[in-house]
């Protein structure tokens, strides 16, 4: 009998313990964020970039408005603190290129918002109702498709004035429409799901339905449709920048220190180079992490 015991204590514990992991939708959808290495690799690039525009200017003695006389047009120098060089006043590269990618980056991570907010409550409502109000809202979004994008931003630039608050909004305002759409045939079949039908079977309103039902489940499609959007508000800042329609002085952005660099191209280089060589990455890594969510959130088309 004992060994009969000891065979099966023996038994009992040279048995694996094997516990199943409990794989949600999230974890598994960060564990293919990180196997895609150029994702990755934009998301750290981003996250650095962030951390030095935030952080950064107090890494150095001057100022992005007070010029250096002593120092106009003077070319990178560790020496004197000028990491990047000066501009053609002797105001820090260094530092005007940080406090452009601070108004670079917050024009774009607002004006998405402005336009996330629009087009998720526009393409929610329409696609939830349907019928002939659907018809109506999508054939009003039809005739803004029509409009040129960007020469219906300058127009609100000029008739309301030059404003940093201004370019978040006229940015948004009309940026909104592709978000509309794809929230629209998002909710087109959401709203045929067996938890919606329920809810509309014991008379749940149906601006909660949209507010708890509908809204959350476009949560992944919202986050990828973000990054992807940012890097395109933050081009279209840099452009009106680049034209004289951006953000003004003192203040300034990666798009209107290009256009500063461009100037003085043939004499002044670097003027250029470190303002766009910081736009060129910053777009870069927000498109590759844009595209390593879409991946990650929506694999069945990958696979």
């Amino acid at each position: 009998m004992s060994s009969k015991a000891e065979l099966s204590s023996k038994a009992t514990v040279s048995l694996p313990s094997v516990v199943p992991r409990n794989y949600g939708l999230w974890s598994e959808a960060w564990e293919r964020l990180l196997r895609n290495r150029a994702a990755v690799v934009g998301g750290v690039l981003l996250l650095l970039i962030t951390l030095l525009v935030i952080f950064g200017p107090w890494l150095s003695p001057f100022d992005h408005v007070i010029p250096d006389w002593d120092r106009a047009g003077q070319p990178p120098d560790a020496e004197s603190s000028h990491w990047f060089g000066t501009d053609a006043i002797g105001r820090d590269l260094f530092v005007r290129t940080l406090m452009g990618g601070r108004v670079s980056l917050l024009v774009g991570i607002l004006a998405t918002l402005v336009s996330l907010i629009i087009g998720v409550a526009y393409g929610a409502v329409a696609g939830y109702f349907g019928g002939k109000l659907d018809n109506t809202m999508m054939r009003v979004v039809d005739v803004l498709y029509a409009m040129p994008f960007m020469f219906f931003v300058i127009l609100l630039m000029v008739v309301f004035e030059r404003n940093i608050f201004l370019v978040f909004v006229a940015i948004g305002a009309v940026n909104w429409l592709d978000m509309a759409r794809i929230v629209r045939g998002q909710t087109l079949s959401l709203k045929n799901k067996e938890y919606v039908q329920a809810a509309q079977a014991i008379g749940v309103p149906p601006k909660q339905i949209i507010l708890r039902h509908i809204v959350p489940n476009l949560i992944g499609v919202v986050i990828v449709y973000a990054t992807l959007t940012v890097p395109q508000v933050i081009l279209v800042e840099s452009f009106l920048s680049f034209l004289g329609l951006g953000v003004q002085e003192p203040m300034t952005s990666w798009g209107a220190l290009v256009n500063e660099g461009a100037q003085e191209m043939e004499t002044a280089p670097w003027a250029l180079v470190f303002p766009a060589v910081f736009l060129a990455l910053t777009l870069f890594s927000l498109n590759f992490l844009g595209d390593g969510l879409r991946d990650a959130l929506d694999p069945k088309d990958h696979y």
